[in-house]
């Protein structure tokens, strides 16, 4: 009988040959496809894509236990601005560790967050490339925030002291602007951020008649999170948006691509508003200029014509007395016009009056006379309808419910029938 290993002797003699044939640390290039923090410990599923089918060659999990784990992280996001996450390439240095419980994975002892940064600005060259070789990069740039901009579309979350701190600002500017701001809630920071913002721009974009701006503020935040905003589909959607997008996402020494593609970028949620708040006041400072202008053009005008009423005033009484002679001839000969022309016309309605009371009188007889005719006429229909006439002739009329029976088919047995003759009526019940 063949002598047959049990399973945890056989994982232990796995064991021992790894750590007899692997016992180095190797530095490893990797992307992450899936990063988890548990208890303290981190939990990553590392990944090797093919370059041209992106489909996956190699797959392994890693994990950094918590004593490594609180000394790397903070070292990784303070040198590259940003947290572990899916999709990211890391170098790690890991040593091959098999449980016979737990099986195989490899322990962290290291990571280096130089050859992240490097992966991350290539990722970021190459999104910006491709957005100029599609001819958006710019599409923002070239539009033109209306002068008279205060139906504001907001993205950002509810609960952020950004929001708040944006509304403030506008409802307390000096000069009194009253904007109409809708809010688009997002979320701001995480994986969530890309199909978040873009849900809220097709909304936006769906009444965008509505609007004359967008704005997306994030208020505070850490730098590791705005690794959400430099996205291929994020920003093809903002550069490709056909109102100006102005972006408060980052602080001032941050620039994400969506920051690059925007229409304008400012460093927080105070900042987009104080922009609003200018551009409505240089609106205002050019109407009062015009208004300005306008007044010293008017005045110029009416000096202009007062010298000119001057001049013209002196040769008025001149004018007026050759004028006056003039007019006098007129009104004289419009006077003998008028004159002709009424007596012409009292004349004529005059005959016209007397031919018409010449005809009144026959015609008023006629008519007086037809409708006597016709009156008689109807009297003697009248009379010929009357129902007593035909009562005296020896009919009757059959009364139900005091309607006239019209068809024996609407009587039944028991129904109770009242019978009017000439003098007088009787009542009858129908078996």
């Amino acid at each position: 009988m063949k002598q047959a290993l049990t399973l945890f002797e056989l994982n232990e003699l796995v064991r021992e040959t790894l750590q007899t044939t692997m016992p180095n640390e190797y530095w490893v290039e990797a992307e992450l496809s899936e990063v988890r923090e548990v208890r303290g410990h981190c939990y990553m599923e590392l990944v090797q894509k093919d370059e041209r089918t992106n489909t996956p060659v190699a797959k392994a999990s890693a994990k950094c236990w918590k004593n490594k784990w609180m000394l790397m992280r903070p070292y990784f996001e303070r040198t590259t601005g940003q947290v572990l996450r899916a999709g990211m390439k890391v170098l790690l240095k890991v040593y091959a560790n098999f449980h016979e419980a737990y099986g195989f994975s490899w322990i962290v002892t290291d990571i280096d967050p130089v050859y992240t940064m490097g992966d991350m600005a290539r990722r970021r060259q190459e999104i910006i490339a491709q957005l100029k070789a599609e001819g958006v990069f710019d599409l923002q740039k070239d539009l033109h925030l209306s002068m008279f901009a205060r139906r504001v579309a907001v993205i950002s979350s509810e609960q952020a002291a950004g929001y708040g701190d944006f509304l403030r600002q506008l409802k307390d500017c000096e000069q009194g602007f009253n904007f109409e701001v809708q809010l688009f809630p997002a979320v701001m920071q995480g994986e969530r951020v890309e199909p978040s913002v873009i849900e809220a721009l097709n909304h936006i974009n769906a009444q965008v008649d509505d609007f004359d701006v967008v704005v997306i503020i994030r208020g505070g935040g850490a730098t590791s999170d705005l690794s959400g905003f430099d996205t291929l589909s994020l920003a093809e959607n903002v550069a490709n948006f056909p109102l100006p997008i102005i972006t408060g996402i980052g602080h001032e020494r941050d620039e994400s691509v969506l920051d690059m593609v925007s229409f304008r970028r400012v460093k927080t949620p105070t900042a987009a508003a104080a922009y609003l708040i200018d551009n409505l006041a240089d609106t205002l400072a050019r109407i009062n200029d015009a208004q300005s202008e306008m007044v010293q053009i008017v005045r110029h005008c009416m000096e202009h014509q007062k010298n000119r009423f001057v001049r013209v005033s002196s040769k008025i009484p001149v004018l007026f007395s050759h004028v006056r002679v003039r007019q006098e001839e007129r009104l004289q000969q419009y006077f003998l016009q008028l004159t002709a022309r009424a007596s012409r016309k009292i004349s004529d309605s005059q005959h016209h009056v007397q031919v018409l009371s010449n005809s009144l009188k026959p015609m008023t007889e006629r008519k007086i006379v037809t409708e006597g005719h016709r009156l008689d006429m109807l009297q003697q229909r009248c009379k010929s309808l009357d129902p007593q006439l035909l009562l005296s002739r020896g009919y009757s009329i059959t009364l139900h419910q005091g309607r006239a029976v019209r068809h024996a088919s609407e009587l039944k047995t028991g129904d109770e029938i009242e019978t009017r003759v000439e003098n007088g009526t009787f009542k009858s019940i129908i078996k």
